[in-house]
């Protein structure tokens, strides 16, 4: 899988064939990991099943001969071109991103506006059945939609994607997953979803929708047509794409929640590993971009020109209105919606990963599977949301509240349902309606007694439910908003708890307890912060809020796992870890290189032959270049460098041999290769046709090889490693000797993500395991 100058440790598979692999007693050179072309559609990936064939990317520079030309002979105007394209790309990131999320909220609100209409219609007159037939017809047509779009054309658009942007900005190729496809079937299978009123959320999908869209802007366009623009050659490069994507995510969670500064801290927070002061500019220049869009459609849709749209997706829970007063003996319950949040967060993550278990065993059963998977759990939600407000009791409408009661209509608070004039359904107001709405109608303020405790148990009960049973089927789905609604349900029964003992507004407490969930379950405490401050609107909200989050992270973190984590773990991606193990730093890299086969290297004027069979009988990204020689034992004295394996296919394609063995000039180098085709990622070595007489010939690989890779001493800690590894973005790290003896290579090994990896390298090291402290992550 991972494509370094030798051998991986574990979670490899090099011949392509299915082995099975017994995680007990696994061997240096057995495969942990089954390996496939394509990336597993299933949110499941454990050992000894199916996952895809990931490799790494290159953040690294390389910096060879040609490079550094280039580098030397951009002029001041070429310097000043690809900064205005970076800016340009992030502005146009925000615009596309901003549109896209107003295309999703109307279509949403209007379609499922006419549905809930069409539902009302008929409960007006009493024809309760009709009523359930439409609602829940209306449902299962929507999400087979969904579904069908998902499972036929794009896997990789199930779930909310930020697992896998996560694993991208820590530097794991998973493929396909930012294609024009996965984008299209996202935003349209996102409309299908959430309007089907599964128990899903439009935010997850849009921050890989962002990421879409900068992804396609970086390399012009889907890979099969691409635009060749001389501009968006600075892009071709791990690097910039890393970059672009990064803001995408950023204007993602812009687009969901209206948090230009919540979405660039989410970005630093959450999503990325490597991050700079520029980055920070250009995210937030995006996030700005956004905002300004949505702005604009506000407005628009204010003057009734969005049809059915009224208060929906773009217009969030303003509770500016509300006076915020709280005590020091406030500090109790506010304690306690903390307590309460790591605790059932933590919950919620642990049974969400039993679930998903259990959904790849069904979902591996083929693509019929998938899909009735989907239609079974939105009958079942379409039953219990239009079946469960019939045991609520009709509750008598306030004449002191401004807001119509009872609403039969669009969207409001006090829903008739099956109820007498001037009589609301309490708990039909939480349940037929958008997901957006019920939030909103969680967060009223100033409404004590809108909603009794029992409707509030029933809605807490079903939506935990919901949201265990909803993610993992195959559809576009978002954490945010099922946990929001669990949240806030939990939030708002305490607040009537206290009630008579509190100066707290109890839609203030249904905000602190979303908040507190989402800590305890997603383990976010300051872009979470800053994401609830903008939601709200409300600033006096910020101590109580860093309050409750801390302690609702602190409780779920000792526990387990936030769940993106989780399903990190899960679909077996080599995500790697900001802190190292602490038995790590018992074991050097020398030793783990020493753990490995030999490690395959090249001479800087190598002969074809050596080199096709190198290619042929490896599947390494990159090969240490030798250089020099001990006139005593014949070996290589020098480390020149590292090529990867796309240049050296690029040789070999372009024929680019020698007849005797040289040096080449500088010239020679620039006149058959330029930087732009160096940047492609071309691996493809199976339709390379070598001559036998062409085999006998020399490559000089110097002008072509990076001479300034990263290496670390043999001495030198795992942990210590792991930090560099991670910080830099590498995917590929030299280990040298101490002290070169005679006869001894300059090179020890090549470390890569996968060896770096704890699971790994105990697999390796056995006796390391009852070093280890606390659960490995």
């Amino acid at each position: 899988m991972d494509e370094d100058g030798s051998l991986q440790i574990g979670n490899s598979n090099y011949n392509g064939e299915e082995e099975e692999a017994d995680p007990e007693n696994n061997t240096m050179n057995q495969p942990l990991l089954k390996r496939h072309r394509t990336l597993s559609s299933t949110p499941l990936a454990l050992v000894g099943t199916k996952v895809s064939h990931i490799e790494s990317l290159d953040y690294e520079i390389n910096e060879n001969d040609l490079f550094k030309h280039d580098w030397r002979s951009r002029s001041k105007a070429q310097v000043f071109q690809y900064i205005f394209a970076k800016w340009t790309l992030a502005c146009l990131v925000g615009l596309f991103t901003g549109l896209i999320a107003t295309l999703i909220n109307l279509a949403v609100e209007n379609i499922a506006g006419y549905k809930l209409l069409a539902v009302g219609y008929y409960i007006g007159q009493d024809r309760y059945l009709t009523g359930l037939l439409i609602f829940a017809g209306a449902n299962l047509g929507l999400t087979l939609v969904a579904t069908v779009l998902v499972v036929v054309f794009a896997p990789t658009a199930a779930g909310p994607g930020i697992p896998e942007i996560k694993a991208y900005l820590n530097g794991v190729d998973t493929p396909n997953m930012f294609g024009a496809t996965t984008m299209l079937v996202k935003i349209v299978g996102s409309i299908g979803a959430v309007a089907a009123g599964l128990d899903l959320g439009k935010e997850g999908p849009l921050v890989h929708i962002g990421s879409c869209i900068a992804s396609l802007l970086g390399q012009g366009g889907p890979d099969n047509h691409r635009i060749k623009w001389r501009w968006l050659r600075y892009f071709n490069n791990d690097r910039d794409r890393r970059d672009l994507i990064t803001c995408g995510s950023a204007s993602g969670v812009c687009a969901a929640f209206r948090s230009p500064v919540g979405g660039v801290l989410f970005a630093l927070e959450e999503v990325a590993t490597w991050w700079r002061s520029a980055l920070l500019w250009r995210t937030f220049f995006s996030t700005a971009v956004v905002v300004v869009v949505l702005r604009a459609f506000i407005e628009i849709c204010n003057s009734g020109k969005c049809g059915l749209f009224g208060k929906g997706g773009l217009i969030m829970f303003d509770v500016s209105h509300v006076e915020v007063r709280y005590h020091a003996a406030d500090i109790i319950p506010v304690t306690l919606i903390g307590v309460f949040g790591g605790i059932l967060g933590s919950l919620y993550n642990h049974l969400l990963h039993k679930v998903l278990r259990l959904y790849n065993l069904i979902n591996q059963k083929g693509k019929i599977h998938k899909v009735l998977l989907s239609l079974s759990v939105s009958l079942f939600t379409s039953v219990c949301l239009y079946g469960l407000p019939f045991l609520a009791e009709c509750k008598p409408c306030n004449p002191s509240i401004d807001e119509i009661c009872p609403t039969n209509g669009r969207s409001g608070n006090f829903k008739q349902f099956n109820c007498p004039n001037g009589y609301y359904n309490d708990l039909a107001t939480l349940f037929l309606t958008t997901n957006d709405d019920a939030v909103r109608n969680v967060f009223s303020s100033n409404t004590p007694n809108e909603f009794g405790m029992v409707s509030l148990w029933i809605f807490f009960g079903l939506y935990c439910i919901l949201g265990l049973i909803t993610f993992g089927i195959a559809t576009p789905s978002g954490l945010f908003l099922p946990i929001i609604l669990m949240g806030s349900a939990y939030g708002r029964m305490l607040g009537t708890v206290m009630g008579p003992y509190t100066k707290i507004d109890q839609g203030l407490y249904a905000v602190l307890g979303a908040a507190s969930l989402m800590a305890g379950s997603m383990r976010m405490t300051v872009s979470l912060c800053v994401i609830f401050l903008e939601l709200t609107n409300n600033l006096l909200l910020l101590p109580i809020t860093m309050f409750v989050l801390l302690i609702a992270k602190t409780v779920g973190d000792s526990f387990n796992l936030s769940i993106y984590e989780i399903i990190l773990h899960l679909k077996g991606l080599p995500f790697l870890e900001a802190n190292p193990e602490p038995w790590m730093r018992n074991l050097t890299v020398g030793e783990l290189g020493d753990a490995k086969p030999p490690v395959v290297t090249l001479h800087g004027v190598e002969k074809v032959a050596n080199i096709v069979d190198a290619l042929r009988n490896t599947t390494h990204n990159a090969f240490p270049v030798l250089d020099g020689e001990d006139l005593a034992t014949g070996a290589a004295t020098e480390l020149h460098g590292l090529i990867l394996r796309a240049h050296l296919v690029k040789v070999l394609k372009k024929r680019w041999f020698l007849n005797e063995k040289r040096r080449t000039e500088e010239w020679e180098v620039r006149e058959k290769f330029t930087p732009v085709e160096l940047a492609e990622r071309e691996d493809n070595f199976d339709d390379v046709a070598i001559t036998s007489s062409e085999m006998q010939m020399y490559v000089d690989l110097h002008p072509l090889t990076n001479t300034t890779p990263y290496t670390v001493v043999q001495s030198m800690s795992v942990a210590k490693a792991l930090v560099l590894f991670r910080s830099v973005g590498l995917r590929h790290l030299l280990v040298v000797p101490k002290i070169q003896a005679s006869g001894m290579s300059p090179v020890i090994g090549i470390l890569t993500r996968q060896d770096l990896r704890a699971y790994n390298i105990l697999q390796a090291f056995p006796h390391l395991d009852k070093h280890k402290s606390g659960k490995l992550r």
